[in-house]
Order: C-alpha cells, then sequence, then structure tokens
C-alpha cells in the first residue's frame, strides 16, 4: 500500500523529522486560501499522486505571487500527469500540497528500506539526491552508502556517523542529520513500511535538515494492525480490478498483455507468464485464486479477469 507525499509528511513530523509547513487542498480557491495561510513570498504548489518523476512531468512548480499559485493549480489539478512510473496513460491529479519554499543549499538521498537480500533492514544515503537513485546506483554506485540494523538494537550514532558523513552532510549538520536517520528509522519500523524514502532531504542556509519529499510503502501483511496507515488509503489512485480483487483474497495484478491468465498457485501463475512469454504472447494480468480456492473465489476471479 502507498500513500501520498503530505500523508508521508505527516507520519515524518509525527515521529520528530523536519518538514516544510504544507496544506493539502482539493480545489484551487483552497490552494489560493493554503498560500494565504503559509504567508511568505515563495510557495511550491505540488501534484499528490502515487507515483515518482512529478517534477518532470510538470506536476511541481514554484510560484513567487499568489496569482501564480492560482495559474498553477489551476494548470495542475486535473491534469492527467504522465510519469515514467505512471505509463503512458497517466494518473489525473485530485489533490494538491502548497508548501512554504524552503532555502535549498544540497540536496541527498535518504531511505529505509527491507534488503531481501541479507534478510534485514537497510538505511541508503547518497550526496546525490532530488534524482532517480535507480540511475545513481547504476552509474555511480560508490556514491551510495548503506548500513544494516539489527532490530534488537536499532540504528546507532555510530551507523549514523557513517551515513551521515559518507553522504557528505556538512558538518555543523551533521548531529540533526544523525537524529533525522534515527527517526526515520523509528518510523519505518513503527508503521511497518517496507520502504521509507526521503528524496531530497536538504539543508537550508542556517543548517537545518529538513524533508523536502515523502514516499512510503506499507506491508500489506500488517495493516490489521495500523488502522492509521488503512485510514490513508486513496482508492483512486489504485487499479479498479486489483481494489475487486482483494475484497475476495484474490492476488491480482493487471498487465499489458492479451491472454487472460486464472491459476491456484503462485508459482504456477508465474511459470504460466513465463510460458506465455516464451511463445512471444504477453500475459494480460496475474491472477491466483489460491490453492484452497472456493466456488465464489473463483466465480469472482473469472469475472474479475
Amino acid at each position: 500500500m502507498k500513500i501520498h507525499e503530505y500523508q508521508g509528511k505527516q507520519l515524518l513530523k509525527k515521529f520528530g523529522v523536519t518538514v516544510p509547513r504544507g496544506i493539502h487542498c482539493t480545489t484551487v480557491d483552497d490552494a489560493v486560501k493554503a498560500a494565504e495561510t503559509l504567508g511568505g513570498k515563495v510557495w511550491v504548489v505540488k501534484a499528490q499522486i502515487h507515483a515518482g518523476g512529478r517534477g518532470k512531468g510538470g506536476g511541481v512548480k514554484v510560484a513567487t505571487s499568489l496569482e501564480k499559485v492560482r495559474e498553477y493549480a489551476s494548470q495542475i489539478l486535473g491534469m492527467q500527469l504522465i510519469t515514467h512510473q505512471t505509463g503512458p496513460e497517466g494518473q489525473k491529479v485530485r489533490h494538491l500540497l502548497i508548501e512554504e519554499g524552503a532555502d535549498i543549499q544540497h540536496e541527498y538521498y535518504v531511505a529505509a528500506l527491507t534488503d531481501r537480500a541479507t534478510q534485514s533492514v537497510a538505511i541508503m544515503a547518497s550526496y546525490e539526491g532530488g534524482m532517480d537513485i535507480e540511475e545513481v546506483a547504476h552509474k555511480t554506485p560508490e556514491k551510495i552508502v548503506k548500513v544494516f540494523v539489527n532490530p534488537l538494537v536499532g540504528l546507532t550514532d555510530a551507523q549514523g556517523l557513517e551515513l551521515a558523513k559518507g553522504m557528505g552532510m556538512q558538518e555543523a549538520s551533521i548531529p540533526q542529520c544523525i537524529d533525522t536517520l534515527k527517526k526515520l528509522y523509528t518510523c519505518y519500523m513503527e508503521t511497518d513500511a517496507s520502504l521509507a524514502e526521503i528524496n531530497p532531504l536538504i539543508h537550508e542556509g542556517d543548517g537545518t535538515v529538513k524533508a523536502i519529499d515523502a514516499k512510503f510503502n506499507f506491508d500489506s501483511n500488517a495493516l490489521y494492525r495500523q488502522e492509521e496507515i488503512v485510514a490513508m488509503r486513496d482508492l483512486d489512485e489504485e487499479d479498479a480490478d486489483e481494489i475487486e480483487a482483494s475484497k475476495f483474497d484474490l492476488a491480482y495484478i493487471s498487465l499489458d498483455g492479451n491472454i487472460g491468465c486464472l491459476v491456484n498457485g503462485a508459482g504456477l501463475a508465474m511459470a504460466t507468464m513465463d510460458t506465455i512469454k516464451l511463445f512471444g504472447a504477453e500475459p494480460a494480468n496475474f491472477l491466483d485464486v489460491g490453492g484452497g480456492a472456493t466456488t465464489e473465489k473463483v466465480t469472482e476471479a473469472f469475472k474479475i479477469m
């Protein structure tokens, strides 16, 4: 399960991470009122969808007047925002975040994530923030520093210092950086996240370390004990068929092909998809009804497919 940036920042703030002041809006008039409430001379108008690359797609604009806030909000709200993560059809923008401007001196990358290779929690950091971390990992992997956390101990001060220095944080901001990393880890653990990413994390002219963006993924198996997180779910951002499938405990993922697949067992489902591709065709979906499927589940699976 994913949430919006403004919701992610609410979580970070709850755990003590410094974030810019911002207001969630769903109308253009509310966006202008939000800018007036925040005050100042610079505001950021940000589209809220469950995908990265919003800035490159025209979904993030810096406004220097209330007239510009209105203009940008009018442009972004309701647009079909296309990024490298939405696919060619894009995603309709239904929510905005109006945020105060920040005195960005440098952009860094930090994230807490589940590392399946080591079966542990990894904290990653890089000097190269504000861009696609996969590209950094591919082209300049030496610019990424990573530590693995013992869950019985938590992120230690020594590990925090290793990350802060490894990511090139300026000396004066290192104590707050370490504090931010430890709070990010705590937030990750206590919300049952599978990813808690800040890209970018910045330091301002006065040395303040601040989270300018927030991206969260959550372990669906743990949502039963995370009522606050479940309340943040935005069904408009999810595939309608996948939502329907989840009601019947069906594992369904929509794909781009034209051969439907209904299989009992995830392993057999993957093998079936591999066979389809081996012979030059494309599966239209992944659909696992499970080994103990009932008549009702199979019937609903056929309807969805």
